[in-house]
């Protein structure tokens, strides 16, 4: 049953509250993708037969969260995220963090890294706005943004369009995470697929290369592509947060 959480900013967030022993999982998703997803769903599932407490919700303007999705923001949805682990959990727990929520996971590690236990990073997408988004628009779309104030491009994985607004951009200036010193003291898993068509696998290199970790790993998977949803690569994100937990 679907619950809700109202924020501080006036946002009801929806979410599904597994309860069990901790560390937890925290499952942080995509850009314009729910809590309804295979991964989240897949996960939560694993929680249950495994006696873990399990959280996944939808930021705002996702899912059945309050809010349309042009009006949010990196900052938001970030804020979203604080508000969810600050509010509905306990304890240190494992961030689980697909595509931009793998950006989602380290603004919050960087704010709060005493309540992350681990972070597991799927095909994860820090300051994707600025280094791949920005940078793959035409000109004219580019210009269309600063003077229209937003766009509609088409979206790769259903019939709904990803609206994309000035203020989407500029906020993600103010999230990057990767132009300043980026300190991880946990343990770090990072997965790629090398058939991946939004995120580059230079991504999770770059990010490796950059911030500070005792203990950072990342595989990458021959032909795995970005949804990172067949059964062996579910299979490889379990056995990741296994691994964190021992």
């Amino acid at each position: 049953m679907v619950e809700y959480l109202d924020t501080s900013a006036g946002r009801k967030l929806a979410y599904h509250k597994t309860q069990g022993r901790g560390p937890g999982v925290v499952f942080l998703g995509g850009f314009m993708s729910d809590m309804s997803g295979t991964k989240a769903v897949f996960l939560e599932d694993w929680a249950k037969s495994q006696g873990r407490a399990f959280l996944r919700f939808d930021y705002s303007g996702h899912g059945e969260s309050s809010g349309t999705f042009a009006e949010g923001c990196i900052g938001d949805w970030a804020e979203d995220a604080l508000e969810a682990l600050s509010k509905l959990t306990d304890g240190p727990q494992i961030l689980v963090g697909s595509s931009m929520g793998g950006w989602i996971a380290l603004l919050l590690a960087r704010k709060v890294p005493k309540r992350v236990h681990g972070l597991v990073g799927v095909a994860a997408a820090p300051d994707f706005t600025e280094d791949s988004m920005w940078p793959g628009l035409t000109d004219a779309q580019r210009a269309e943004i600063l003077e229209q104030g937003q766009i509609s491009v088409p979206n790769g994985y259903d019939d709904t369009p990803y609206t994309l607004t000035r203020h989407l951009f500029e906020d993600g200036k103010m999230q990057l995470v990767l132009q300043t010193p980026l300190d991880l003291p946990f343990p770090v898993r990072l997965m790629q697929g090398t058939l991946d068509e939004a995120v580059a696998p230079s991504v999770p290199l770059r990010l490796i290369a950059h911030a500070t970790c005792p203990d950072m790993r990342l595989t990458l998977v021959k032909d795995a592509d970005h949804r990172f949803s067949t059964p062996a690569c579910l299979e490889m994100i379990t056995a990741a947060i296994t691994e964190l937990t021992d």
